[in-house]
């Protein structure tokens, strides 16, 4: 763990809200067979693992965009073919993911029972994220999900503000838990305190080079970082 410069922005935080893909869980099989299901219909080339990892993180219209960026030249029509049938697919495969990163689980009990409020923010379909929250973690532990909408999305600082004030705390008490560079800067255009998870789907020194303030390498190092 690569701690944050003043203990005392620690002691003010009473509300993590974290990122979900690469985060909370390791999605991205579920999210590759729903690419992969799209563009076979599409007659494009499959994509493995790693390019779905570095495509992902803008939501799922820029996945299918940066999945089918090397192909040819595709209209504005077929783009939003291939998003609107990839939206579908998902619909079958999400629940595909069915276990959180190690430790996640008890950590995140471990930081509930201390009176942390925890809610989750993804740039994924909003539909998809309160249905996998539900799937993915015991009943009661997190305050509020939020997906992908018509609101902006990460790393516009729009909806995490709005959810710390529903929530009922001011930006100060909070710290955005997350594995990019999307969520570092959505924690900094936010006036949150920004904490880069490096078993996500990006490497420490992305995390560290875009301003994290703490860098952890496994989600246990959560329940140490607010002791």
């Amino acid at each position: 763990m690569e701690r944050v410069h003043s203990e005392n922005k620690l002691k003010e935080v009473r509300l993590l809200i974290l990122d979900l893909d690469g985060t909370i869980a390791d999605t991205i099989e579920s999210i590759r067979e729903a690419v992969n299901l799209t563009l076979r219909e599409f007659s494009l080339p499959q994509r493995s693992y790693e390019e779905v990892r570095r495509a992902i993180g803008n939501g799922a219209r820029m996945l299918m965009r940066r999945c089918t960026a090397s192909e040819r030249a595709l209209s504005e029509e077929e783009q939003e073919a291939i998003f609107g049938r990839y939206h579908v697919l998902y619909g079958e495969t999400y629940a595909h993911c069915d276990v959180c990163y190690d430790g996640m689980v008890e950590t995140l009990e471990t930081l509930h029972a201390r009176g942390y409020t925890l809610a989750v923010l993804s740039n994924k379909q909003d539909e998809y994220v309160k249905a996998l929250v539900e799937k993915l973690l015991p009943k009661g532990l997190i305050a509020m999900a939020v997906g992908q909408t018509e609101r902006p999305k990460k790393p516009d600082p729009t909806v995490p503000l709005e959810m710390a004030n529903a929530l009922g705390f001011s930006p100060e008490a909070v710290a955005f838990v997350g594995d990019s560079e999307v969520d570092i800067q959505t924690a900094i255009r936010s006036g949150m305190l920004p904490v880069g998870c490096a078993w996500g789907y990006r490497d420490a020194s992305i995390l560290r080079e875009e301003g994290a303030a703490v860098v952890l390498s496994a989600p246990r190092e959560l329940a140490e970082l607010f002791d």
